[in-house]
Order: C-alpha cells, then structure tokens, then sequence
C-alpha cells in the first residue's frame, strides 16, 4: 500500500515538473516566432457584432496575419502580421475588399453596397472625421 501511494506521488511529481518544462519551451518558441511580428493599430469604420465578425473574419485564412481585432466601439483595429510576408498596405486592402473603409484605403462601392443595412455606416460622416483627425496631426 506504502508502495503504490509512493509509485503515484513520483508519477505525479513527474508529470507536473514534465508539464512546467513543455510550458517553458513552447513560451521561449512563441517568442522567438512573435520576434518577427509586428503589431499596428488603425482606423475602421463599421458599426456593429456582425461588422467585426466580418472584419476580423476577412483574416481568417491570410498568410502573415498572426492575429485582428477590431474594436467597435474605437473603430480601431489592431494586427500582429509578418511584415515579410503580408504588408501593412495589403492588410488593409483586404479589410477594404470585404466593404470596410480604413484610413488610407476606401472598400468599393460595390463591397459596400453588399454590407448588411446594420453594418452600411454613414460614409460621408466618416470622411468628416477622417478629415478632423488629419488636420489635428498637421498642427501637432
């Protein structure tokens, strides 16, 4: 009985130092792999769950996009990518192709157009604002 309650303790004591050293190896793995990537931060316009669903969505199967997300509330989306593979340009044509505006490049009128009616914003008011923010940057 001593034996067998000894035999399971080492086996646990085991198995719990084996999965603390595959935790530290995967940790030192992801760093080395996410020392290449790069993270940027900019404005979406959109309005709603399904808008997100959509933006987030247009990422899915995209080589060097590590991980997009999109903020509704902020209209602000945030990309980890490879810039050696994907370039921060072509990230947001791709957000621009599935009917979204950024700040740089504008969806066609004809992916627009094919947005659900929750998720179709105020286009002209987006520009507005777009506007606003250009003119702040100039003064600063």
């Amino acid at each position: 009985m001593k034996t067998t309650i000894l035999r399971m303790s080492l086996m646990a004591a085991m198995l719990i130092g084996f999965t603390a050293l595959s935790a530290s190896s995967t940790e030192r793995t992801t760093e080395i792999a996410h020392g290449k990537l790069k993270t940027e931060k900019f404005k979406v316009y959109g309005n709603c769950g399904m808008c997100k669903k959509t933006i987030e969505g247009a990422f899915k199967d995209v080589k060097g996009v590590d991980k997009a997300v999109w903020d509704a509330k902020t209209k602000m989306m945030s990309v980890t990518f490879d810039d050696h593979i994907i370039s921060l340009a072509d990230v947001k044509k791709k957000i621009a192709a599935v009917g979204y505006d950024t700040d740089e490049f504008k969806a066609s009128k004809e992916s627009y157009g094919k947005l659900a009616s929750c998720c179709q914003y105020d286009r002209e008011e987006a520009e507005e604002e777009e506007e606003e923010e250009l003119e702040i940057e100039e003064e600063d």
